[in-house]
Parts: C-alpha cells; structure tokens; sequence
C-alpha cells in the first residue's frame, strides 16, 4: 500500500471535515480527524476547532511519537488514540473520530452493534465493540483502543462517541457514514419490537464479497 502526499491528505482531512459537520456527526469542536502519509508521519486536525470550518493552516504533522513536524496550531486532544491505531496496525492510513448522535447512544448505553441486520455493514464492518471509558485525551483512550484495531474496523467508546478507520480516508469515512445508519436502523427494529437478524449463510455470504469491495 502506497501513501496520500502531504497535499493529497490534507485536502482529504478537510473535505471530510466539512462533510461530518454538516451532516450532524460532530457538534461544535468534536471529533479529530488524520492521515498517515509515511511509515512515520501523519496529518492531524486541531484542537478546539469546528471541523466544518478549519483551513489547511490549522491541520499539524507529527511523527508516530507525537513529535511536531510542521504547523503552528495544537494538536487534537485525543491525537494519542491516533497514534496507537497507526501502531497497532501499520496498513491503517486514516482515522476519523466523531460523535454520531444514535452510534453514541449505543455507546453510552455500553450496547454494541454486532447484530447483523444490514448487508452494508456487515460487509463494511462486521461486528462494532464498545471499548471501555477513558478520560478524554487521556493515554488511557489509547489503550483502550488498542486490542481491537486488527480485528475490527469501527469502535464505540463508552460515554463518548465512535471511531473508524481504514486504508484511506474515504473508506473511513464512509465507515463511520455505515456506522450511524446501523446505530439507527438497529434502534428503528427495536422500536417495531423486531429481533430478526440475517441468517449465518448469508451473512458468510456477505464476508466473502469483502475482497471485491476493497475490503481487507
């Protein structure tokens, strides 16, 4: 696998950026957002700043130990969960961290969607964990993160929000997209009082198609 340039990732990153915001994924200053665009560095959004609004000169670089490499502004508070998940899995190339409204609810019911009732999110995700509460920005949401960055490929965080990655922006991107239409549709069944789930050949079925889609 190849990596974006520095301006390929940067204009990803506020692009996305603008498209969770406006969609209702994040709320004033939530969410982070970055890119790896080496063996041992990345591009990460700020701290305390609108991801529907931030510029290209607010976005930092660091290396995979934290290290300032280029830009002014303050790195993301939760920039060490970032780094864990790069280091965990070295094939990962973006991170996109957000607070989806009913994916959070779930979350801060300590619920996961691991029930498979989509077929677009059985082949996008598979089952999505809750990893335990850590304080925000703390080394603690790092480890917390950390045993589940190989097998899986979105996250709820306890009382907080969720998190996707994946081999390039997009695909996380559109993961966290899956993510908040399965934290729905899951809801809307429980409402109808509905516990029907897909049966086990066809969600088999479903997994093997994941090659064909750019999925590893």
């Amino acid at each position: 696998m190849t990596f974006p340039s520095d301006a390929q990732a940067k204009a990803e990153i506020l692009a996305t950026g603008r498209k969770i915001y406006q969609r209702g994924l994040v709320a004033a200053n939530d969410g982070n957002l970055s890119v790896r665009v080496s063996e041992n560095a990345l591009w990460v959004t700020p701290t305390g700043v609108s991801k529907g609004t931030m510029t290209e000169e607010m976005l930092v670089k660091l290396d995979l130990d934290g290290n300032c490499l280029e830009g002014t502004h303050k790195p993301s508070s939760e920039t060490k969960m970032h780094l864990r998940i790069y280091q965990e899995d070295p094939l990962i190339r973006a991170v996109v961290h957000a607070h989806p409204p009913v994916a959070t609810a779930f979350a801060a019911a300590g619920i996961p969607l691991d029930r498979p009732i989509l077929q677009e999110a059985v082949v996008q995700l598979g089952t999505v964990p809750v990893a335990p509460f850590a304080l925000p920005g703390s080394q603690g949401v790092a480890d917390s993160v950390a045993p589940y960055c190989k097998k899986y490929r979105a996250l709820l965080l306890e009382y907080h929000g969720a998190v996707t990655w994946g081999d390039t922006m997009e695909q996380a991107h559109y993961r966290l997209e899956c993510l908040e239409q399965l934290a729905t549709v899951t809801l809307h069944l429980h409402t109808l009082g509905c516990n029907r789930v897909m049966p086990e050949t066809l969600v088999h079925q479903l997994e093997d198609l994941r090659p064909s889609w750019g999925i590893r």
